[in-house]
């Protein structure tokens, strides 16, 4: 049998083939380009069917992986630190190479394959979704940048506009700082141009013009303030980012809702408590791949952070947190579960009775995750859609036979 190492990088990648005994029995160098990878899976199909051509690599998606994925053969990720841990075994000089990398990535296949997963490709629905929902991540993550850095700007210069409205990124909190960037410019604002603004932006936030002008004249005075025009431009630079921010999220929110309509298995959640269309996709773009290819629900909760790591020594015994876990995959399966428990009971009770045993709350909601994890697994591997009726119906039975 032959394995192949793949040393990745932005520009040009190493490839070892080498054999049963460690031998080397081809080595090339490749560009990133058409026209190299072309040559590369033609000079690998030279040594056999890729089906039989395992290739170990340090990424777990992009590019290269979907045309080791799509040509056919069987791609190994590995973690880098534990590659790096691993490299001793080759000597201790601490020598490194690409070329020398993708001959110990190969050795390493060949030696410790057996314990390394195999990537799988994704469901096509599922891949749409996974691209949508992680872009979506980031815009929100660039949000939160952008509103952080307007606070720190007001707070510094102009604080009034920063207690008037529930949330800084909020379309009449920018509305109103469009109208008046600075505080030149809001001078004049008395309580009727206040209910004016109020009406032209149909504000719904429940306070009186009143009462948003209480707010904004108590706020402290900046000692040093900017010119005006600098600080108007300063301010709408910024509100002019976080409108785009705004803007894309919906999009990608309205994209997100119809690539959920269209997924065939989105049926399979879509009625668990407290889940919105958002999480509803983020549960099957960032858990659904790994419910694809573990054998339990067990492994899934591991993969996914649910299940903690117990270490033992002597007569040291230890239950930790695990880290090394899907990290997207967790924050989407707690925050389900988060929600989940102001819609139903039965996790609400499985949550208050991990409270009254001493766990934190980023324990408990690890503990529901975990309970979820059981159910969600057996719907997806059924093909059966989430009844709470079922649901409960079933944990009677198994408390009746307790």
């Amino acid at each position: 049998m032959l394995f192949v190492g793949w040393d990745w990088a932005s520009a040009s990648h190493d490839v070892t083939v080498i054999n049963d005994a460690g031998g080397v029995v081809d080595r090339w160098a490749m560009a990133h380009s058409e026209e190299a990878f072309q040559q590369t899976f033609e000079r690998l199909a030279g040594h056999g069917s890729p089906a039989e051509l395992p290739v170990i690599i340090e990424r777990t998606s992009g590019l290269v992986v979907d045309r080791l994925l799509a040509a056919g053969h069987r791609v190994v990720p590995v973690h880098p630190t534990s590659f790096w841990a691993a490299r001793p075994r080759w000597g201790a000089s601490g020598a490194k190479s690409d070329p020398g990398d993708s001959y110990k990535l190969a050795d390493y296949l060949r030696t410790d394959g057996h314990r390394l997963h195999c990537l799988h490709q994704l469901d096509p629905s599922l891949r749409r979704l996974q691209v949508l929902v992680r872009m979506r991540e980031d815009h929100v993550r660039a949000r939160t940048a952008a509103s952080n850095e307007l606070v720190a700007l007001l707070e510094a210069h102009w604080p009034g506009p920063r207690h008037m409205f529930h949330r800084l990124a909020s379309t009449i909190a920018l509305d109103f700082l469009t109208d008046y960037p600075s505080p030149t410019a809001a001078s004049r604002l008395g309580e009727a141009r206040m209910a004016a603004f109020c009406r032209r932006h149909s504000y719904r936030g429940g306070k009186t013009p009143a009462e948003l002008l209480s707010r904004l004249r108590s706020a402290p005075i900046a000692p040093v303030g900017l010119p005006a025009e600098l600080l108007a431009a300063m301010v709408g630079a910024q509100v002019q980012l976080l409108r785009t921010l705004l803007v894309t999220i919906d999009g990608l929110d309205a994209a997100i809702k119809s690539e959920i309509g269209a997924c065939p298995r989105a049926g399979l959640l879509s009625a668990l408590p407290g889940v919105g269309t958002i999480n509803l996709a983020q549960l099957l773009a960032e858990v659904g791949p790994i419910l694809d290819r573990v054998s339990s629900a067990e492994e899934a909760a591991a993969q996914c952070g649910a299940a903690p790591v117990t270490r033992s020594s002597g007569k040291s015994t230890g239950v930790y947190f695990r880290w090394a876990a899907n990290r997207r995959a967790r924050k989407s399966l707690t925050a389900f579960a988060h929600n989940s428990r102001f819609q139903s009971d039965w996790a609400n009770k499985l949550y208050t009775d991990a409270r009254a045993r001493g766990k934190r709350n980023p324990h408990a909601i690890r503990i529901l995750s975990r309970a979820w994890l059981r159910v969600i697994y057996t719907c997806w591997t059924t093909q059966t859609a989430y009844d709470p009726a079922l649901h409960h119906a079933a944990r009677t039975s198994r408390a009746a036979a307790a």
